[in-house]
């Protein structure tokens, strides 16, 4: 039982968890301090002593979003199948989950959209998990050419650059052109590319 006086304890994670619920709906600037506090089920002044501020949660938010995803990214490219069918996986995760019924899209993307020029946090955050896609797409792609499933054209980090740009715009067209059909044919054409 908590002594009078001290505050409640609560689950850190699980607060980041719904504060990053509610950033990836609304947006920074367009959520609350209240939005917060209603999803977190936490009082303005334990949200502010726990994490600081909004911003301060808003960058921890991003974080747990990045650590979350690059797992389940890395899990789906280094799996034990082919290396063009891990690749093509990939880009069929994407849209799987761009077309779920409840998707809000990639946070990151989201987040880069709205304040990507303009707060060091969210450029930290998109490059970062930027960074660690091309360096995964550059160590499937290098095991690819070595064991002679993908040919040796251009140099592993231009094949690696062509894919990441080909999943950033999947991404950024499944949330604006909402085509599933559209999705499936720039998946079919990133993967003859990479014969």
């Amino acid at each position: 039982m908590t002594k009078s006086g001290r505050p409640r304890a609560f689950d850190k994670e699980a607060v980041l968890d719904a504060a990053m619920d509610v950033f990836w709906e609304k947006g920074y600037e367009a959520c609350s301090t209240e939005d917060l506090c209603n999803r977190t089920g936490l009082g303005r002044g334990s949200l502010y002593n726990a994490f600081g501020s909004k911003h301060e949660l808003y960058e921890q938010a991003l974080d747990r979003y990045h650590v979350y995803w690059i797992r389940e990214q890395t899990s789906i490219l280094e799996s034990s199948e082919p290396v063009k069918t891990r690749l093509r996986n990939f880009l069929e995760w994407a849209i799987e989950k761009d077309f779920e019924a409840d998707s809000k899209g990639c946070l990151l993307i989201n987040a880069t959209m709205e304040r990507g020029r303009t707060d060091s946090t969210v450029e930290r955050a998109s490059m970062l998990h930027a960074e660690k896609l091309e360096k995964l797409f550059g160590e499937i792609i290098q095991e690819g050419i070595d064991s002679g499933e993908l040919s040796a054209e251009l140099s592993v980090t231009e094949s690696a650059r062509t894919f990441l740009c080909s999943f950033y715009g999947l991404r950024t067209i499944n949330a604006t052109m909402r085509s599933r059909d559209m999705a499936e044919q720039i998946v079919a054409g990133t993967m003859r590319f990479f014969n």
